[in-house]
């Protein structure tokens, strides 16, 4: 159909296919990641260099791998540019630490997990990565490297939750991943749950294999595959435990396992089955026994069913799941370690990783849906690790604040509210973003009138109004005026806002709900508008062994709901089980268009549809099928209401299925897509789609995209790495209008609106140091940016090609800044501080500097800027405002503006006289030591003289800038000086946006009184003293000539 770009892109793409974007002209503009990093997301593996333990690899569900050099002070992604982000293990090589092993896919199978592409391995501590093959096996749980053989590794692959296959069970390679060999397997839907390895004999292997399956509808846990295996010779050969050894009758679930290090005859097994209990075996795994099937060995075991053994204590042990229980005497009874709420130190709950320094039992690491925890205590303390940013966002949205706001929903841990950019020094931090609403969140619905408030929505269809200020929710889910109709919601339900009335809200069961009052009353305006299959709606059965009727299989609902901008009362509405209407009449009457999508599996998962801003009945569709072991991709446009759908990405196109979308809101030419392995953009109304460049966005789960529409930012939620920012599209819009800029020497894009922004110091601490997150803030000043082709390489001239910007008020050149140009082909940025040129500042020793000096801040306006190279200038206007946030008024502006220049004039006259009297005082320094050596005696008064003068130019130089002060030390001239009464005038004219007062005035008037009377002192000693000694010293004849003596030559 179409050709997949990857990022190394055609190199003869300035040429030969111009009219594309190559990924590598956007790697000096990458995206920018806003966090936050304070609320985290799934940690699902934990290793670390036993010997070097500041050395820390952390596996997320979703965000990739993360490495700490610090002891977990701070952390670097190691794991941008593979085909994804999903980790579900990871094992450093003891050894050699270098090596590293990774599987990805994780190892949770809830409704919203990840699926990964095998298992990679790194020789270089995560510097580069290779695939070494099990790209079937969708998710690797475990992996246990051969402690004296590295090259021997097992792999605990627990397979997709979603499918039926045969890439399942124990691996093992021999030869470093070279070749695999399949050494346990049960069938079609059994997994490798669990894996551990005897401390003392690597060759005894101790397996549990997982019977499970999910539907979007129905989970299952359990069957006849389910079952604990012990090898004793690498998993050559394994033999099965059952209830004659001791563990429970009939189907088993989900195992966890546990060996203890110091004494590795006792092994731990956690046990799902018609009741879950803990199993202990003291002989090494042939024989169990239970030892307690309370409720404090954990719950939920499909989601987290880990045990584990303090290294130095076979009797302290650890139950991991929803919180983290502690038993001291061989797990007979548990008590929780450490609390989640109530309390004011808690950890988040829901754990998946636990690490236990093998030497050392109080060194622990726990990894949960909330992030990373350190104890060094054994658990009395936790330290959280708040900068790592692996934040699970199911939506994004925005506000329309200057500085705007970005809110979503994340996986298990609430809706935020956080700057996309801040007017702070430094960066965006956690104390930035705002919690907004409890549960796992979903989507956030600014209020278009206000954005104080909004719609706010958790799982079950729980949506609420928000008030970010007060905290004051109130809830506005719909209900049904039947109380006999059971409203069926969606995990992640439907929710849109009408773009034609702020009141008026929708919101998606199996029928369309309507509010015209801003949720308060509702009503119902469509007939079931799903499948409405019974055998889809059994999910208070779902779990299997263990029942988990969360919502999260909830079927036959909407998943959108997506007025039109264009057309009012139209509507379009889409189902988790493929169904597609829309209706023109506000909801009289619904038409189903879902036939008309051809090459879609029915019952697919429709995630978006975006409505066009510019063609009534135009829109675009994204589908997925992945929940029923069907990776392909699906997205498709309509122009006709969805009499016909045209499909813009199959699985040539990308890489994995297809999650959101969104067309530029200018031309429909430029897209953006978010697929499971990252962000792809196209320039041809989706005919062709280029993934991003890792240095730009990394391989991350891309689940929402919106463009701003008064910044023209993309603001991209994630599920895995939190919300990012691509700055400024604009660029972007104009390449793919205009596709011959990329063959021009360079352009110059129209640049957004600069704000003359005051900024503030950062909030909570002054300094943050290295543990605290700062998400990437936008760099202040007014943004250009251009694209360049760099010169060839081989042509000497044009590689010493240097840009200029210059800066007009009307006519009159204000700045003008310079720069080499760059050596990479591409977009780049330049930043202008909305400053006039301005003039060099008084020194002793003049500046050598050729570059222009930064002057007065420039009045609000527009301007003209003009990007210049050897062969090519551009022009483009911008656009300067004040602080939105500030009072001011353009007079008081101009007063403050013209007072600035008149105190910039007085810093010239004084820098200029200073110039002339260094340059006086270097002449008088050379002619002095000249004479004396010509001659010291005849000269005498004339040396006297030049010793005065160079005192006397000392003195009128301390009159501007002070005395030279040469003790060591903080040093503080008490004098007052030209330059301190300029510098204070100028201090107080800054402060001034309003306009100069009486307290400038006088301030100003002290300065240029001070400033006259020195240069008046200045040009009396040069009409006085100067020209009289340059007479006197120019008189005498200063000759390079000395005396010769002539010699003889005796004999």
């Amino acid at each position: 159909m179409k050709h997949l770009f990857y990022f190394l892109f055609l190199f003869c793409a300035i040429t030969s296919f111009a009219q594309e974007i190559s990924p590598e002209w956007l790697t000096k503009t990458p995206a920018r990641n806003i966090g936050p990093g304070g609320m985290s997301g799934r940690v699902t593996t934990i290793d670390v260099v036993n010997n070097t333990p500041d050395i820390i690899y952390v596996g997320t569900a979703s965000g990739g791998v993360w490495k700490s050099m610090s002891g977990g002070i701070d952390w670097t992604p190691i794991f941008n540019d593979q085909l994804t982000a999903s980790i579900g293990a990871l094992a450093i090589q003891q050894s050699n630490p270098d090596v590293i092993w990774v599987g990805t896919g994780e190892g949770n199978p809830r409704n919203s997990l990840n699926g990964g592409y095998g298992i990679y391995k790194s020789l270089d501590g995560g510097k580069t990565w290779q695939s070494m093959g099990l790209e079937n096996t969708r998710h690797i749980h475990r992996i246990i490297i051969h402690p004296t053989q590295p090259n021997t590794v097992y792999v605990a692959a627990i397979g997709s939750p979603w499918g039926i296959h045969p890439e399942r069970g124990i691996y093992k390679t021999t030869n470093g991943g070279k070749s695999w060999n399949k050494i346990l397997y049960q069938n079609l839907k059994t997994g490798a749950a669990d894996l551990v390895m005897d401390p003392t004999n690597p060759n005894k292997l101790i397996a549990a294999m997982w019977e499970h399956k999910r539907d979007p509808w129905f989970f299952n846990s359990g069957g006849e595959g389910s079952g604990l295996f012990v090898s004793y010779d690498g998993g050559e050969s394994w033999k099965e435990k059952t209830e004659k050894d001791g563990l429970p009758k009939g189907e088993l679930g989900r195992i966890g396992l546990a060996i203890a290090k110091n004494k590795p005859n006792i092994v731990y097994a956690l046990v799902e089955a018609k009741k879950n209990a803990l199993y202990k075996s003291v002989d090494g795994g042939e024989k169990w026994a239970k030892v307690n099937d309370k409720n404090d060995i954990g719950n939920r075991p499909f989601y987290y069913s880990d045990i584990r053994v303090d290294p130095e204590n076979e009797n302290r042990l650890y139950s991991v799941f929803t919180y983290v229980n502690v038993s001291e005497d061989g797990g007979k009874n548990f008590s929780q370690l450490m609390p989640a709420y109530g309390v004011s130190n808690g950890v988040h709950p829901d754990h998946h990783a636990w690490w236990i320094h093998p030497e050392d039992g109080n060194f622990m690491i726990d990894g949960n849906d909330g992030g990373l925890n350190i104890t060094r205590d054994g658990g009395k303390s936790w330290r959280f690790v708040g900068n790592i940013p692996v934040a699970q966002f199911y939506h994004i949205s925005v506000d329309n604040e200057i500085p705007y706001n970005v809110y979503g929903g994340m996986q298990d841990n609430g809706s935020w509210r956080g700057p996309a950019y801040t007017w702070r020094v430094q960066g965006i931090r956690n104390s930035y973003w705002q919690e907004i609403a409890f549960g796992d969140g979903f989507d956030v619905v600014p209020d278009l009138d206000d954005s104080r408030y909004g719609y706010v929505m958790s799982q079950q269809g729980v949506v609420s109004r928000y008030d970010w200020k007060t905290g004051n929710n109130y809830l506005v889910r719909p209900t049904h005026p039947d109380s006999e109709v059971r409203l069926r919601f969606n995990w992640n339900a439907a929710i849109g806002q009408d773009p034609f009335d702020n009141s008026t809200v929708y919101f998606g069961s199996q029928f369309v709900h309507k509010s015209t009052d801003k949720g308060l009353i509702w009503e119902v305006i469509s007939p079931d508008l799903t499948t409405n299959d019974p055998e889809k709606q059994k999910q208070s059965e779902s779990g299997g062994l263990t029942l988990d009727a969360t919502g999260a299989e909830n079927h036959c609902t909407l998943l959108v709901i997506e007025p039109s901008p264009l057309e009012e009362n139209m509507l379009w509405a889409a189902s988790d089980d493929g169904r597609v209407h829309f209706t023109q009449n506000g909801g009289e009457s619904w038409n189903e268009v879902t036939k008309g999508l051809k090459g879609l599996p029915t019952g697919s998962w429709i995630t978006q549809i975006k409505a066009s801003n510019k063609n009534k009945g135009e829109a675009l569709l994204v589908a997925n099928d992945y929940r029923r072991f069907n990776y392909t991709p699906y997205a498709y446009r309509t122009t006709n209401y969805g009499k016909t759908w045209k499909r813009i990405v199959d699985a040539e196109d990308v890489e994995s299925y297809t999650l959101s979308i969104v067309e530029d809101p200018v031309t429909k030419n430029l897209l953006f897509l978010g697929t499971d392995d990252g962000l792809y953009y196209s320039t041809n109304a989706g005919e062709q789609w280029i993934k991003m460049d890792p240095k730009v966005f990394p391989t991350v789960s891309t689940k929402d995209l919106v463009i701003h529409p008064r910044e023209h930012d993309l603001i991209i939620g994630t599920f895995g790495r939190a919300a990012w920012v691509l700055d400024d599209i604009r660029p972007l819009r104009a390449l793919a209008q205009q596709k011959e800029i990329a063959n021009k020497a360079n352009h110059l894009f129209t640049p957004p609106t600069a704000y003359q922004a005051a900024y503030q110091q950062p909030t909570g601490s002054r300094f943050g140091a290295d543990a605290m997150y700062h998400g990437e803030n936008r760099k202040y000043g007014a943004m250009f940016t251009y694209f360049y082709t760099a010169p060839d390489q081989e042509n000497d001239e044009k590689k010493k090609d240097s840009l200029s910007l210059q800066i007009f008020d009307g006519e009159r050149l204000i700045r003008t800044l310079r720069r080499k140009a760059p050596k990479e082909t591409g977009l780049h940025r330049w930043y202008w501080n909305m400053d006039e040129s301005g003039v060099n500042r008084p020194r002793r020793k003049p500046s050598k500097s050729k570059r222009e000096p930064s002057g007065v801040g420039v009045l609000p306006g527009t301007y003209i800027a003009v990007l210049s190279s050897a062969t090519v200038s551009n022009v483009v206007e911008i656009q300067v405002k004040t602080d939105p946030r500030i009072k001011t008024s353009i007079e008081g502006l101009k007063k403050q503006y013209e007072a600035s220049k008149q105190l910039e004039a007085l810093i010239d006259l004084a820098a200029k006289a200073i110039n002339q009297l260094v340059e006086s005082k270097a002449i008088i320094k050379d002619y002095q030591q000249r004479i004396q050596k010509q001659d010291s005696v005849a000269y005498k008064a004339t040396i006297d003289k030049c010793k005065d003068a160079s005192k006397e130019i000392t003195q009128l130089i301390d009159l501007f800038l002070g005395k030279e002060d040469k003790r060591q030390g903080i040093v503080r001239n008490p004098e007052q000086t030209v330059m301190t009464r300029i510098s204070t005038a100028r201090r107080y004219v800054y402060s001034r946006p309003n306009g100069i007062t009486t307290t400038e005035e006088v301030l100003m008037q002290h300065a240029s009184t001070a400033t006259k009377d020195a240069v008046e002192q200045v040009n009396d000693f040069y009409k006085n003293n100067w020209e009289a000694l340059q007479k006197e010293v120019e008189a005498i004849e200063l000759s390079a000539f000395k005396a010769v003596k002539y010699f003889e030559i005796t004999e």
